[in-house]
């Protein structure tokens, strides 16, 4: 990595994730290995680790560092805990997660994203990811059940036939509420109830689909 990009990285470590409570240190170990600039389009590289989203085309962004970070936390991943991401997008959060040794099964409705996305994380070496293009919202009923399932997407809420893809226990991360701002909440997952903490408010694009929005 270019010396000013691991000055960047090194930057928004300390001072959008660390310093805003993210301390995990092996959650910050795989945000210092996985080089943001290269999943953001060419013209947007210089705000690359601005705590910041950023357009990544088709109306998809990269979400700001913090909030992938938050996310992540909030998951608890462990190595080799199995993982449905709703909207790969550009990859970025796929990368954080294989770099803390999940295997990943990653959805995205848009083949042209998803081709970019694969290809990169392919050439960065992650070889414990799974792809799909379909409609995320339906999940992946034949890989289940999961121990985590992350919506990087907006939903109204969020659908019982995805949680109930998750094994007793697993917990789903993600936003849901109106389609102008929403709340991101970790449902812990029981077949007989489940208990919901509210992260933070947030905004997300949406995630379109059965049983996301309609457009």
């Amino acid at each position: 990595m270019q010396r000013h990009w691991r000055d960047d990285l090194e930057r928004m470590i300390a001072l959008d994730l660390r310093a805003r409570g993210i301390r995990d240190d092996r959650l910050l170990e795989a945000f210092r290995a996985v080089p943001r600039h290269e999943f953001v389009p060419y013209e947007h590289r210089l705000n690359a680790y601005a705590d910041a989203p950023l357009p990544i085309g088709n109306g998809q962004t990269i979400s700001q560092p913090y909030i992938v970070a938050l996310m992540t936390a909030a998951l608890a991943v462990s190595k080799g805990a199995r993982v449905l991401e709703i909207g790969t997008g550009s990859g970025y959060q796929t990368a954080i997660l294989g770099e803390l040794g999940a295997r990943v099964w990653t959805i995205e409705r848009d083949a042209s994203l998803q081709c970019d996305a694969k290809a990169l994380l392919h050439g960065l070496g992650y070889r414990n990811i799974n792809y799909r293009c379909a409609d995320g919202t339906m999940g992946w009923p034949e890989a289940a059940p999961f121990d985590h399932i992350l919506a990087t997407g907006s939903l109204p809420e969020a659908p019982a036939p995805l949680l109930a893809q998750l094994r007793d226990g697993g917990s789903f991360v993600g936003s849901v509420g109106r389609r102008t701002i929403q709340e991101m909440v970790r449902i812990v997952y029981h077949p007989q109830q489940m208990t919901v903490e509210t992260l933070c408010a947030c905004r997300f694009v949406p995630l379109v689909g059965f049983n996301g929005w309609t457009h």
